[in-house]
C-alpha cells in the first residue's frame, strides 16, 4: 500500500535530490523508500560525520605545508626577536 508523505527538509537538499533523481532516473519517492528499504546496510551520517568528510576533502585538495623543525623554527624566532 503506498501512502503519500510530506516533509520538511532544507532547500538546498532538495535541490541535490532532484539533481541525483534526474543523473539516476529514479523518482524522489524510489530513492527514498530504496534508502530505508537497505536498512543497515547503508548507515546514515551524522551531521558531525558530514563535517568531517567535507574537512578532509578540503585538506586532500589543499596545498601541502612546508615543514620546518624545531631548530630552525628556533632560530628564526631568535633572528627575528634579537636582531
Amino acid at each position: 500500500m503506498k501512502t503519500k508523505l510530506t516533509l520538511t527538509v532544507n532547500e538546498r537538499v532538495i535541490l541535490r535530490a532532484k539533481r541525483h533523481s534526474k543523473k539516476t532516473g529514479k523518482s524522489l519517492s524510489r530513492m527514498f523508500e530504496e534508502l530505508f528499504e537497505a536498512g543497515e546496510q547503508t548507515p546514515m551520517k551524522t551531521e558531525a560525520a558530514r563535517a568531517a568528510g567535507r574537512l578532509l576533502d578540503h585538506l586532500e585538495k589543499s596545498k601541502p605545508v612546508k615543514t620546518l623543525n624545531d631548530k630552525s623554527l628556533l632560530q628564526k624566532h631568535l633572528i627575528k626577536k634579537y636582531g
